[in-house]
């Protein structure tokens, strides 16, 4: 907390205080201030309702059908613009995760959000109602993803299910089984990857006629890497997803879906992926792959880059190869930390242990 306020010039209690404030918080013999609440949402990446305990009404609800009409006519109202500041805001949270991390961002994500979300309340004809859905279902996922990543699992299985009515309410059968392949992650993570299999699997069905080749093959290499968590029951069926996806992915010199700025993935990212699967086979030729990746590696993704040492410590720890094991387990632990990442940081626990 001390190093936080003072990288931002924030004026807070002395060490002493805290101390005591921190275990009165915790024993609820004291109210977290909103003072207090704005330093520690960042701080830890978790909502308000997530810090206190409760949700807060932030804003009374509508009263009366002159507000009513005020809310509904704003929203009809919305122009082309405004959803286009939407999407923009998006582009930037999405940015600036990618970069720096989850944590720091809980605020901005949620307030995003609550506008989207409110827009779309007071929206009653389907034409006014489809961009902003569109826009509300690409931004609750990658919200979803970022509490993953901050280890705010419930929260993220909420903005999932937020993202895929979204979608539907957009008639947007692409949206819908991105947020299902992501969601996927969720069900793997909690230790039922047969299910997470099951989901991915679904979402691929859905109106598969209007999936673009692009988000195929994210979904194929998704499955590739659940079907991989299973463990070798399930190596086979890993494989055969992988070449799926390379078979898949258009050879146009794209980095992302233009229908869907969410999915990002060209060759260099496919090859990070068959390095990853092929790692959690055990599979040396993932070697080769992972160290392409690591070379040709876009830098601005800082938080995937922990990934792949991961990957990395995993196949040299394979091959009985500690002091590089050791190397790109350090690598990972920087870049987790540097993006606050819970996700990694667990991971990086789990290698430490077999070191």
């Amino acid at each position: 907390m001390q190093r936080f306020a003072e990288q931002r010039l924030l004026d807070i209690a002395s060490p002493a205080s805290l101390k005591v404030y921190i275990s009165e918080w915790e024993n609820g013999r004291r109210t977290i201030t909103d003072r207090y609440a704005a330093l520690l949402r960042p701080l830890l990446g978790i909502t308000d309702a997530e810090l206190r305990g409760s949700v807060r009404e932030v804003r009374p609800a509508a009263g009366g059908y002159e507000e009513l009409l005020s809310r509904i006519d704003s929203a009809s109202s919305l122009s082309e613009s405004m959803v286009g500041s939407f999407l923009d805001q998006t582009e930037l949270l999405r940015t600036m995760d990618r970069q720096m991390g989850a944590a720091g961002l809980v605020d901005q994500m949620n307030g995003h959000l609550a506008a989207m979300e409110d827009a779309l309340t007071f929206a009653v004809l389907p034409g006014t109602r489809r961009p902003i859905a569109i826009a509300l279902a690409g931004a609750s996922t990658l919200a979803a993803w970022q509490a993953l990543d901050a280890g705010a699992v419930e929260r993220a299985w909420r903005r999932y299910e937020l993202a895929k009515k979204a979608a539907q309410d957009a008639e947007s059968p692409p949206y819908l089984a991105h947020a299902m392949g992501e969601q996927a992650y969720v069900l793997a993570d909690a230790g039922r990857p047969l299910l997470a299999v099951e989901l991915v699997r679904d979402a691929q069905r859905i109106q598969a006629e209007r999936q673009s080749p692009r988000l195929r093959a994210w979904l194929a290499a998704a499955e590739a890497e659940l079907c991989a968590a299973v463990g070798v029951d399930m190596a086979s069926e890993a494989r055969a997803a992988l070449e799926r996806a390379e078979a898949l992915l258009p050879d146009d010199g794209e980095v992302r879906d233009p229908d869907m700025l969410s999915i990002f993935l060209n060759t260099g990212h496919l090859t990070r992926w068959r390095g990853n699967v092929l790692a959690k086979l055990g599979d040396e030729s993932a070697m080769d792959e992972l160290y392409t990746s690591l070379n040709s590696a876009d830098p601005s993704f800082v938080r995937a880059s922990a990934g792949v040492h991961c990957d990395l410590t995993q196949a040299h720890l394979a091959r009985g190869e500690l002091d590089q094991a050791r190397s790109h387990l350090q690598r990972a632990r920087l870049a987790a930390n540097r993006t606050g990442s819970v996700r990694y940081r667990q991971r990086v626990e789990l290698l430490t242990g077999r070191l």
